[in-house]
């Protein structure tokens, strides 16, 4: 047995996992969410979060390991996001693993949040590993800070084929959600609001086309096509925001479900772009915050058997920031030989 302690605290949430890397088994998995925190600011705080992560971090560590059934002296290896993310979070999860790997003697392996986000499609929502992910494959990673597309060849061997050259597919949501008058995170708000329509595509915003051969997503000029559009429906005032007597509930559903239907389009025909380029490729998949869009899968889905290819999709509780995909990384590194020493510090 080998068993990974995983620490995640890259952004607003505060993760510990513990990963079985011989018999590839989670034993646990914990996450203290901090949404309800920062709602108010319409977005995170920084310093909110990791005072937050400093409060919290031991407690679940600890409660990691009690659904684990483990103690802190049966850990081989510490696995720790370093980075990209909120210096001040990813900080104090850093120094957390430092300690215990120094006090308890224990290897440690810094993780690449964003790898994580790769790799996270292979754990199941039975807290096994899925087997069937062929390499290479292609992955679909959209959070509220990245978006992009990467040929996967192997465990801890990926290339970006094609990314956001602006903003994610995750902020259009929170920002939209925003003009519409909704508190933080808008994601979740823009597809029950969308679902109440039957995700029908009303206004028909511009989709960016790949040009010149190159896989690429834009979503800026999306959000100001769809804030413009408002303004000229007299539903929003550049000044004073939202207009109430004029934003009703029926333009809100439209413009969310015109919004959802327009962002799936980009992901369709980027990854139908990707699939024509690299034609050895037989799945895809989708993993990070967005992926736990329903109609987002659905339709990457549906195209994928068009194509005869495979679309994997992380379970919900591990396409959000959680410390199971960390251990998990963590657990293939070790096994190929890999270890940080202390000089280990927050970056890429």
């Amino acid at each position: 047995m080998s068993l990974v302690l995983g620490i995640e605290t890259s952004c607003d949430e505060t993760g510990a996992a513990v990963y079985d890397s011989s018999s590839g088994r989670i034993l646990s998995s914990v996450i203290f969410s901090q949404i309800s925190m920062h709602a108010a600011f319409g977005g995170v705080v920084p310093e909110i979060a990791s005072r937050s992560q400093l409060e919290k971090i031991n407690p679940i560590v600890q409660e990691a390991l009690s659904q684990a059934s483990v103690t802190i002296d049966d850990i081989d290896v510490i696995a720790v996001a370093k980075g990209p993310g909120l210096v001040g979070s990813l900080f104090v999860g850093l120094c957390f693993a430092k300690g215990i790997a120094w006090s308890r003697n224990k290897k440690i392996v810094g993780v690449n949040h964003l790898e994580g986000h790769l790799f996270s499609s292979f754990l199941k929502s039975d807290l096994t590993i899925e087997t069937n992910i062929t390499f290479p494959h292609l992955c679909l990673s959209v959070s509220g800070g990245h978006t992009a597309l990467y040929l996967v060849k192997g465990f801890g061997d990926y290339q970006v084929v094609g990314q956001t050259i602006d903003d994610a597919a995750g902020e259009a949501f929170d920002k939209i959600a925003k003009v519409l008058g909704f508190a933080y995170p808008g994601g979740p708000i823009i597809e029950k609001l969308a679902q109440q329509v039957n995700c029908q595509d009303f206004f028909k915003y511009p989709r960016t086309k790949n040009i010149g051969g190159d896989v690429f997503f834009s979503f800026s000029g999306l959000k100001t096509a769809v804030l413009y559009d408002l303004v000229k429906r007299g539903a929003y005032n550049l000044n004073t925001g939202p207009v109430q007597e004029s934003l009703t509930l029926e333009l809100k559903q439209q413009v969310a479900s015109s919004l959802l239907a327009c962002i799936s389009d980009v992901f369709v025909n980027n990854v139908k772009f990707a699939f024509k380029k690299y034609p050895e490729i037989k799945c895809l998949t989708f993993v990070g915050g967005v992926a736990c869009n329903k109609f987002l899968r659905q339709n990457l889905n549906q195209f994928c058997l068009q194509k005869n290819k495979n679309l994997f999709v992380a379970p919900p509780q591990f396409c959000t920031d959680n410390a199971a995909m960390i251990a998990f990384v963590g657990g293939y590194k070790h096994l190929n030989g890999y270890s940080d020493d202390f000089s280990l510090d927050v970056g890429l």
